[in-house]
């Protein structure tokens, strides 16, 4: 079954959580961060940002967990971690550098738990048309069980929260890693059994 996307009261984010070629060494434990709440934006809508500060933006194709009731898993949906990528934010101030407004578009719509195996599916990202990301779920590091457990060890998980659970690096093909996000480029974040989630920036 498929619902409408409603707004989290907290949003989680998994980082380092994918191997494959390009991938950083995995982390001892998950790397548990988030973005505010109030970044998110829904299918379709612009993307727009404060270039004054942070010109360097990247988008990322992440499979969404909306938390269901004592911490379990209600759905899935797609999310775009969209992120800063300069030195200052891509650091010490990881909230900051994701969580600017239209920083998180989710949906377009969640698919619930009891009609989606989230164990093995195909996911990306391309820009313009061209794939920049390209990946499998079954390449995550921690897999939802684990990420859940170590999150509400932690903290206490409410229905509603969303967890991006982590993306696959980014292609070495054209455009390249280096190419970041420019007026006029239409994002798609896509999952296999779920759908695709589009963003024009502005």
């Amino acid at each position: 079954m498929r619902v409408a996307v409603s707004k989290p009261g907290a949003i989680y984010t998994v980082g380092l959580n994918y191997d494959g070629p390009g991938a950083a060494p995995r982390p001892e434990r998950p790397l548990i961060y988030g973005k505010a709440p109030s970044s998110i934006a829904a299918a379709g809508d612009l993307l727009l940002w404060d270039r004054n500060l942070t010109p360097i933006v990247d988008p990322e194709c992440e499979l969404g967990v909306v938390v269901g009731p004592d911490a379990s898993v209600y759905g899935y949906t797609i999310i775009n971690d969209v992120s800063s990528r300069d030195a200052w934010l891509d650091g010490d101030q990881w909230l900051l550098g994701k969580s600017m407004p239209g920083f998180c578009p989710v949906g377009p719509s969640v698919v619930t738990a009891d009609d989606f195996d989230p164990t093995d599916v195909r996911l990306g990202c391309t820009l313009n048309g061209e794939a920049i990301q390209d990946g499998r779920t079954s390449d995550m590091r921690y897999s939802i069980p684990e990420i859940l457990a170590y999150i509400g060890r932690h903290i206490r998980l409410e229905p509603g929260d969303l967890i991006a659970t982590g993306t696959p690096a980014r292609l070495t093909t054209p455009p390249g890693p280096d190419r970041h996000l420019e007026p006029g480029d239409v994002v798609t974040c896509w999952i296999e059994g779920i759908g695709e989630l589009t963003s024009t920036v502005a």
